[in-house]
């Protein structure tokens, strides 16, 4: 029987059995379909690097892979294997699954790349009442589960989240942090092919792209992905913790792994990344800190968005409790920093358009801080994080845009949205400083679209957030405003165009 590999099961571990070796005979099988490109206006630099990382796995494989170049998945199928049976392993979008569901010949077998299976996760969740789930609850219980940085049935240094310790303000005299950089691989001949191949299908309408192109950032191989992991776990794994939060104008990477887009493709198993970094802890080459916050990246927040992309189900796409409908503007579908005068903002999207990557906190609290306090449509959002970084999935973004960045499931992912003013960007970054408006100003010309925007964004959910216990204070903060009418004119005549 023919195995299927998706695009992104690239690893080793979504071969067809966990032993197989170079003696496997198994034949393979790869697609790829251009329709995936005309369907969404990715970034260019994504399409890079999915195409890349494909061919250079076939090329890898040899002779056992068939790779066929098609117009669809199903046409791509028909043509190199007729009506035989295949196998594929769960893929990790719903429309894919359904899709290979429809197939007659398609066996389709379990999930990989994740620490936790799907039904020990529902098991877990139905017994906290499904509705309402906590990721740190589930942290500890993968971590009790897997033997991960525990010292019998305690965690590691007594402590279960050390997130208080990695919340350090950015060095104000630093432009950058003073530690090694990332790894970056060398772009070759298969590169070259790929964009070759993106110019030519942009030149003949065949799709568009968004975002700048090159060169390549991010592995395209299991090598180049173990260097990567390799060189963030013996060189900037020990100062990631303390500045995990933090942002750089001149400095995007900071302390961070990169490796999200390796994981994603499936070039790196989780495990082995959480297993590097607790061997460094163990061994003296990293502090507790740091190597608990990047296991609680990779073990704790993966997994568990992962795992509620499928266990809340398909309409939990269509969440928006807080009935942001407003279309995405022009300048932020087309990645147009230079437009943008506020520094935070212009920067995170300049970050944006020409690598198709920031970490974290710039997507949170930059990004989608924004989009939140402007009334922006969560499933338009969803779908612009999807197609504008590199490691962006549809279960990747589904829970983190809707649940996380957006709030638009009213708190079944988390306990208040995720929303402040310039003074927490004043705070963890150096942004602020050179920028034409000032953190601590609402209204008037030099009013930070942050601050302003924070105060009309909970204005207009008064009514829902005065309950919350995280948010109640700030709302009864409304009342003792005295320019809080003219913080709310001054939102309404804002428009569409860049800050």
């Amino acid at each position: 029987m023919t195995h299927w590999l998706f695009g992104d099961q690239l690893g080793p571990h979504f071969l067809p059995s966990d032993d197989a070796g170079p003696g496997d005979d198994t034949p393979l099988l790869m697609i790829e379909a251009l329709s995936v490109f005309r369907r969404r206006r990715f970034h260019r630099a994504k399409a890079h690097l999915v195409l890349s990382a494909m061919r250079h796995r076939a090329a890898e494989l040899g002779d056992r892979i068939t790779y066929v170049k098609a117009d669809t998945y199903r046409q791509g199928l028909a043509r190199a294997v007729g009506d035989s049976a295949v196998s594929v392993h769960h893929p990790t979008s719903r429309a894919a699954l359904r899709f290979v569901r429809s197939l007659p010949q398609v066996t389709v077998g379990p999930a990989r790349g994740f620490l936790v299976r799907t039904t020990d996760f529902t098991a877990w969740a139905d017994g906290q009442g499904g509705e309402r789930l906590r990721q740190e609850d589930f942290y500890r219980w993968v971590r009790h589960g897997h033997d991960l940085l525990m010292e019998g049935d305690r965690p590691a240094g007594g402590r279960w989240n050390l997130d208080h310790d990695n919340r350090q303000s950015p060095p104000r005299k630093e432009a950058t942090l003073p530690v090694p950089g990332p790894y970056r691989p060398r772009e070759d001949a298969i590169d070259d092919e790929v964009r070759r191949d993106l110019d030519r299908w942009e030149k003949d309408g065949s799709v568009s792209f968004v975002g700048r192109d090159g060169p390549r950032l991010f592995p395209a191989t299991r090598t180049e992905a173990r260097r990567a992991l390799e060189r963030f776990v013996e060189q900037r794994l020990r100062t990631f913790g303390p500045y995990e939060d933090a942002m750089l104008a001149a400095d995007p990477v900071m302390s961070h792994s990169l490796l999200s887009s390796s994981l994603n493709l499936g070039l790196l198993d989780p495990a082995e990344c959480v297993e590097r970094a607790e061997t460094a802890w163990r061994e003296g080459r990293a502090p507790l800190n740091s190597v608990e916050g990047f296991v609680r990246q990779v073990a704790g927040w993966r997994e568990y968005v992962w795992q509620l992309y499928w266990y809340f189900g398909e309409d939990y796409r269509h969440s928006n409790v807080l009935g942001h409908t407003a279309p995405l503007p022009g300048w932020w579908n087309d990645l147009e920093a230079d437009d943008v005068r506020a520094r935070c903002l212009a920067t995170v999207l300049a970050q944006v358009r020409d690598t198709g990557w920031t970490h974290h906190i710039p997507r949170l609290m930059v990004l989608g801080n924004y989009a939140l306090q402007r009334g922006w449509d969560p499933a338009e959002l969803t779908d612009w994080f999807h197609r504008c970084f590199v490691d962006g999935y549809d279960w990747v973004m589904l829970p983190n845009v809707v649940g996380m960045s957006q709030y638009a499931d009213g708190g079944r992912m988390t306990t208040k949205p995720y929303s402040s003013g310039g003074a927490y960007i004043n705070r963890m970054s150096d942004m602020c400083g050179p920028c034409v408006y000032r953190p601590t100003d609402r209204v008037g010309e030099h009013a930070c679209p942050y601050t302003a925007g924070y105060w009309a964004f909970m204005d207009r959910h008064r009514a829902r957030l005065e309950h919350n216990h995280r948010t109640g204070q700030a709302v009864r903060g409304l009342d003792r405003l005295n320019d809080l009418a003219d913080v709310l004119a001054q939102e309404r005549t804002r428009g569409e165009g860049p800050p």
